[in-house]
């Protein structure tokens, strides 16, 4: 089972324009053994505008995935 556990230093560098398009990327930066059962997954989410110079949002998003 999954849960998503939150956002870690989410920054809003640039507006997004009503109708913009977007896409979204993300890289995983870590995972850590929480209990025999249980990792964490830390991933860097970055969104981008089509066209945009730099990204709309930037956040490390955390998953808990639970198993056995």
């Amino acid at each position: 089972m999954g849960v998503n556990y939150g956002l870690d230093k989410v920054r809003f560098p640039a507006p997004v324009l009503v109708n913009a398009k977007l896409r979204a990327r993300h890289r995983l930066v870590g995972a850590d053994l929480k209990d025999p059962n249980t990792i964490q997954l830390k991933r860097q989410v970055t969104i981008e505008v089509e066209g945009g110079e730099k990204p709309v949002c930037v956040a490390e998003s955390l998953v808990r995935l639970m198993y056995g």
